[in-house]
């Protein structure tokens, strides 16, 4: 009899374990759709082309009523403009957002084979509803456009504003910075780990002293991982933000190596020691050579620096402002380019001071508000060497 009763109590267990069991699932997807509308962030890891170096972000919106599952994009833009390459150049370049399916959307990031994260918000009905209302706001002829900045104003940027602005509460952004850390800092992550070091040249070029500001928390969500990553620690009045994260593409993709032979500082290093060499040759077509290099360097220099000025009077990148690359690349270097070994010897004062002051530059390379790329020390070495033998005359 005692066994009987053990059943007869036991039995009462397992079905409440099994019931438990079984509604758990539907418990879970009602916390992840209620209101019959689910809203999630996506996050798509860095690719190979230049565009692509810092990931991207989007949202996806799925309605199991309507049952349609929709992908917002903030970084849409028209390549077909005629004016494309002008309006970029100028920082006019107008982005959008766009929509599309999420099969479309997956079906470009399987293709590419990137990694892409999904997490899912911890949204009240509320906050969905007006997410959902904003987006359609953004989609409206007169709101769809705006002029995108890569450090304060992206596709990732407007994401983060737009759940801010849903919320039915302020939004506690969770903090990831263990350091300080500059805007440089982390576009140099992004370019190291792709072995994007010309590109890491040409952006330290153009980039001037804005981008090496230090970072808040806030703003370090430029870049998709970031808000990602934020967003794990983030809460609206005491609720996480974040409900599940998974990864719904997983790549696997083979990490860069660093090809340190075409890295620009050992290619330019390089260069130095060989017209360092080269200078004291004896043979006409050497010094031929070096004569056309040097007006070449002079030029090109001089090019760069009308380009940094443009970039900071002319343009609406306000990243380029106050470029202190401007201190090696004089604009002036287009027409001394034509003077260097001239007979009449007119300008010798201009490049005596411009030799001092690029010597005092080198010295003072690692102490200045902007960070300057090394790969151009060797650069800066070269003008000053064959400088310094064309004031004192020597046999170049």
């Amino acid at each position: 009899m005692k066994n009987v009763k053990f059943k007869i109590q036991i039995i009462p267990l397992f079905k409440n374990i099994f019931l438990w069991a079984l509604l758990l699932p539907m418990q879970l997807i009602a916390q992840t759709d209620s209101c019959h509308i689910r809203v999630s962030l996506l996050t798509a890891s860095p690719g190979e082309e230049l565009y692509s170096t810092f990931g991207h972000s989007a949202l996806r919106i799925t309605d199991t009523v309507s049952n349609t599952d929709v992908v917002y994009n903030y970084g849409t833009f028209d390549f077909d403009d005629p004016h494309f390459y002008t309006k970029f150049i100028r920082g006019k370049l107008l982005f959008y957002v766009s929509t599309d399916s999420f099969d479309g959307f997956m079906q470009e990031y399987n293709y590419e084979k990137r990694d892409v994260t999904e997490q899912v918000l911890n949204l009240s009905c509320s906050e969905k509803a007006e997410i959902i209302r904003l987006l359609q706001k953004n989609l409206s002829a007169e709101n769809r456009f705006y002029k995108y900045d890569f450090l304060f104003d992206n596709c990732t940027t407007r994401l983060r504003d737009l759940i801010e602005k849903a919320a039915d509460d302020s939004v506690h952004f969770g903090t990831i910075l263990a350091s300080k850390k500059t805007f440089r800092d982390l576009i140099h992550v992004y370019l190291d780990n792709n072995d994007k070091q010309w590109s890491k040249l040409g952006i330290d070029i153009l980039l001037g002293k804005p981008t090496d500001a230090v970072m808040s928390n806030y703003q370090v969500m430029f870049l998709p991982d970031y808000l990602m990553n934020t967003l794990d620690s983030s809460s609206i009045d005491g609720r996480q933000l974040v409900l599940t994260k998974k990864k719904i593409v997983d790549a696997q993709v083979a990490d860069h190596g660093r090809n340190y032979l075409t890295d620009p500082l050992f290619i330019f290093s390089l260069l130095f020691l060989l017209v360092v060499a080269l200078s004291f040759s004896k043979k006409v077509l050497v010094k031929r050579f070096l004569i056309a290099l040097d007006g070449f360097i002079y030029f090109i220099t001089g090019l760069l620096g009308i380009l940094l000025l443009f970039m900071w009077f002319g343009t609406d990148h306000g990243t380029c402002r106050d470029n202190f690359n401007l201190l090696w690349a004089w604009p002036t270097n287009i027409l001394a380019a034509f003077y260097i070994h001239s007979k009449k010897r007119s300008g010798s004062r201009y490049f005596t001071i411009y030799t001092v002051a690029s010597i005092l530059l080198l010295l003072c390379w690692f102490f200045l508000p902007q960070h300057l790329n090394v790969a151009l020390i060797p650069i800066v070495a070269i003008i000053i060497f064959r400088t310094i033998l064309y004031l004192f005359k020597e046999k170049i």
